[in-house]
């Protein structure tokens, strides 16, 4: 079958544009730059998916990518207590790249779009030898932001749903292993916690998205909050299926859990006051300590945390 050309930059751009429905919106698609107005306080992030490090299109269909992509940069606005308004989507195409690939790509974007009420209203595209995906994401906060810097010495640390699915998943594919249909759907389409992140915006002293591990996200934490921590790895929650496929290829589902990331649950600390809160919401894994290391607890010993979860430069 004969793969139909994209028809040039103002060829994707027509197959791309959609009337923004937000009244805000003042400019989309189609210009140098979108105009949006606003009274607000926003918050602005930007991230990247990049091929055969962030996705692979062996087992990932372009509208799995599309959808990953955007779940990803609304897991940021989430983690900041902030809903998601708009996005600019930049796609760096492969020169093979059909026009099916970019609707296919778009369907995924634009699905995830209509779920949160996201105006997709500009990017860019380029070619390259891989495809890569950028978003940058505009959002509104809901009341006060929920930063890392603001957890104290005695918070309880929290983790909002099961953790090491995402990269359980990825370790199935690259063994090529069968079954697990659950752990690699969570790998090929994660989920942002938005409804969620909401409710504990309300009561969280610090919050952060766990995109590079639970080790990952609670070191930033301690870094920013100026404190230490302890983490209790047997209440770290894991479904017994991770478990089994941890087995299944020869590694660790509290690794997994620790040092994978890409589950975009949430990591948060609590004061005192909200423990009851906080336990409708989440897990209990850990307590913040005045100190500043970080330990991993288990069965009452303790050792320091020497890697903190997954780092493209480390």
């Amino acid at each position: 079958m004969k793969i139909k050309s994209v028809g040039g930059e103002q060829g994707l751009i027509r197959i791309i544009e959609r009337k923004p429905k937000n009244k805000n919106v003042l400019l989309g698609i189609g210009d140098d730059a979108a105009i949006i107005k606003t009274g607000k306080k926003l918050v602005l992030t930007t991230d990247l998916l990049v091929e055969d490090d962030h996705f692979s299109l062996k087992w990932s269909t372009p509208k799995q990518v599309g959808a990953k992509a955007m779940e990803v940069n609304v897991s940021d606005v989430a983690a900041m207590n902030a809903i998601p308004l708009y996005a600019l989507i930049s796609v760096c195409l492969k020169k093979s790249s059909s026009v099916e690939f970019v609707k296919g790509l778009y369907k995924g974007i634009n699905s995830v779009a209509k779920k949160y009420k996201i105006d997709v209203i500009g990017g860019d595209f380029t070619h390259g030898k891989n495809v890569v995906v950028n978003i940058a994401m505009v959002g509104e906060l809901v009341g006060k932001p929920c930063l890392r810097k603001g957890a104290k010495s005695n918070d309880y640390i929290f983790v909002s749903g099961k953790t090491g699915e995402s990269t359980a998943g990825l370790e199935l594919f690259r063994k090529k292993a069968k079954g697990f249909k659950r752990i690699k759907k969570k790998h090929l389409e994660p989920k942002a916690e938005l409804k969620k992140a909401l409710q504990i915006g309300k009561i969280a002293t610090a919050m952060e998205d766990v995109s590079d591990g639970i080790a990952s996200e609670v070191k930033n934490i301690c870094i920013q909050s100026k404190c230490g921590a302890k983490i209790f790895t047997e209440k770290i929650p894991i479904a017994l299926d991770v478990k089994k496929a941890a087995e299944k290829v020869g590694k660790s589902a509290l690794d997994f859990s620790l040092f994978g990331g890409e589950d975009f649950q949430l990591v948060f600390t609590v004061n005192k006051k909200n423990f009851g809160n906080a336990k409708k919401l989440g897990s209990l894994i850990g307590r913040i300590t005045s100190g500043k290391k970080i330990f991993l607890v288990e069965k009452g010993e303790k050792k320091e945390l020497k890697k903190a979860g997954y780092d493209h430069f480390a």
